[in-house]
């Protein structure tokens, strides 16, 4: 027992008929406590530094366990294959195929979830509502961005000119597979695209995948369940909320052989094409991807940097996905991945639910860039004058055909023809020109539109003042970890 505990029970024999005495002793109580607490205070103390000195720092993963070096390897490896034994690497195709098929599988629910919970969740259907408009005033106007873009450096190099191409010399047959697609953009003009919003049945949005029906139909059920409220429509939140959490996870299952995805689609495109077949038309290929990093660099950095956040930083955030996009040329293959990290980066789950899924239809800024550096380049490749008049029609027209790029099978080659037989003046054969290499133009498309969409989505919640940019700040700069993988 500490000597001065043993003093303070001595405390009790003092005398209580003398007030001299028990003044004195009162005052030696006293300071007995006060040494009391010292000690207690300093031993506390020395435990809590022990504690602090001995704590073992965080233990770093192992290199090889990051989905992006995974994914990395497997890129590489593909590229080997593809080159050494090309017919095995064809093969491999299946890996790409199950991979897309199994993110397909879980594309739709997740994006009804998300948007109904975030609309239900909101409680203000006028902020909703703005949420939409000011979405759709972005996408425009960046599209019309993108648009002339790709005119001014498709003048500005020219990579087209010196071809001396004769369209009658050009074998149409190349065309024909996507003919069976055509009719989705051809003579409907924008009523049959806003028709074709509309599902059939909520069931057949779902089963077929189509986003955009999905989007329409998971708006219209958010309203509807914001308007009933009260205890019945808490609970099917509640469920709802529930069953995006499990879709999440079974998400973060599948992403776990992304690296398997990738391998396939890489081998098979080496093997397939050949490390060679850039060569016929190297000087598009280059522009576009040129004019991609101009892009997304100098414009959408700008307005990123309006939002507070760094562009290059806020792509290393997202490089597990655009490095399975670059190889899979299908910016599907990580929609509920993107849609996690956006929400746990800060940006509000109603916003992140209503902008990402709207902007796989109707903001396609890469796509827009490569539409119309594609028309002026095959007017340049078969020598056919552009007046001011065609450009601006080529402008217009763009703006209506981007919006139906997704979700069309070969869709920039049918889009591209839409918007050429809007433009009589260039031969629409000119087309089988860009074919032999529409499948590596179409990796940029598909990263860029993801890029673009994603800078939409923080773009829209600053507006909104939905984004939390103190945790995106601490996201981008790697100080909060975000691991999509665990659901």
């Amino acid at each position: 027992m500490p000597k001065t505990l043993q003093n303070a029970l001595h405390f009790n024999t003092f005398s209580k008929e003398d007030p001299a005495v028990l003044q004195a002793e009162g005052r030696s109580l006293a300071r007995l406590l006060l040494v009391m607490s010292r000690e207690m205070f300093w031993t506390e103390g020395e435990r809590s530094m022990t504690t602090i000195t001995t704590t073992a720092p965080v233990a770093r993963k192992p290199l090889y366990t990051s989905l992006f070096v995974q994914v990395l390897a497997a890129l590489v490896l593909g590229i080997v294959l593809g080159m050494a034994v090309p017919d095995f690497a064809i093969g491999l195709k299946i890996f790409s195929d199950a991979f897309l098929k199994l993110i397909s599988m879980i594309v739709a629910p997740i994006v009804f979830c998300v948007v109904v919970h975030g609309i239900a969740g909101a409680g203000d259907l006028k902020k909703v509502g703005r949420v939409g408009v000011k979405a759709l005033v972005y996408f425009e106007t960046m599209t019309t961005v993108a648009l002339i873009v790709g005119l001014l450096l498709a003048y500005l190099f020219g990579p087209g000119h010196g071809m001396n191409i004769d369209p009658s010399t050009l074998d149409a047959k190349a065309l024909n597979t996507y003919a069976d697609n055509a009719h989705k953009l051809k003579g409907g003009g924008i009523g049959s695209f806003l028709i074709n919003i509309i599902p059939t049945t909520s069931f057949d949005a779902l089963s077929r995948n189509d986003v955009l029906q999905v989007l329409f139909f998971a708006i219209i059920f958010g309203v509807s369940l914001a308007l009933v409220g009260g205890e019945k429509g808490e609970k099917i939140t509640s469920l709802i909320d529930a069953v995006s959490t499990v879709l999440f996870r079974a998400m973060g299952l599948i992403v776990r052989v992304a690296p398997l995805g990738v391998l396939g689609a890489v081998a098979y495109t080496v093997g397939q094409y050949g490390v060679g077949s850039l060569k016929q038309l190297v000087s598009l290929v280059a522009l576009f991807y040129v004019s991609l990093a101009i892009f997304v660099l100098g414009v959408l950095g700008t307005v990123m940097a309006l939002a507070g956040l760094n562009i290059l930083k806020f792509i290393s955030y997202l490089r597990e996905e655009l490095t399975i996009v670059l190889a899979t040329a299908s910016s599907d293959a990580v929609l509920p991945q993107i849609m996690r990290k956006l929400t746990r980066m800060g940006v509000k789950d109603s916003v992140v639910g209503l902008v990402i899924p709207t902007g796989y239809s109707f903001n396609l800024d890469a796509f827009s860039i490569y539409l119309t550096l594609a028309v002026v380049f095959i007017a340049q490749a078969t020598n056919t004058p552009l007046s001011f008049g065609d450009l601006l029609l080529v402008l217009g027209v763009s703006l209506i055909t981007s919006k139906g790029a997704h979700g069309v099978p070969g869709s920039a080659i049918v889009i591209l023809a839409a918007t050429l037989n809007a433009v009589p003046s260039i031969p629409a054969i000119g087309l089988v020109l860009v074919l032999s290499v529409d499948w590596f133009i179409g990796m940029a498309r598909a990263l860029g539109n993801l890029i673009c969409n994603c800078v939409a989505t923080v773009v829209v919640a600053a507006w909104e003042g939905d984004l939390d940019r103190d945790k995106a700040r601490h996201v981008l700069d790697g100080d909060e970890l975000v691991d999509v993988t665990a659901g």
